[in-house]
């Protein structure tokens, strides 16, 4: 996986914290907050392996030229001339 996709970018930014959390141990020694953190990068880690595939049918975000743009202008009002509405009873 490429640091590209958002599961690589997490596991490239774990990777970072898990380097910074080593760092601190090395500085303040093997502390209760020292070992939650490095519990919690573990944690992090696991849960990433645990992801899977995306759901089926589950789209990312839209792109911009998927998007379609529908103006705020109002309709020009000759396109309703010849419809009826329900409220008349419209065969």
């Amino acid at each position: 996986m490429s640091a590209q996709d958002p599961t690589g970018a997490a596991r490239e930014a774990l990777t970072t914290l898990a380097a910074a959390v080593l760092r601190i141990r090395r500085e303040y020694g093997d502390t209760l907050g020292v070992r939650r953190l490095t519990s919690d990068v573990d944690r992090l880690n696991e849960a990433l392996d645990q992801l899977g595939d995306p759901q089926p049918g589950h789209r990312p975000d839209v792109g911009p030229d998927e998007m379609v743009i529908v103006p705020d202008d109002p309709y020009d009002e000759s396109m309703w001339a010849d419809a009826q509405s329900e409220t008349q009873h419209a065969q």
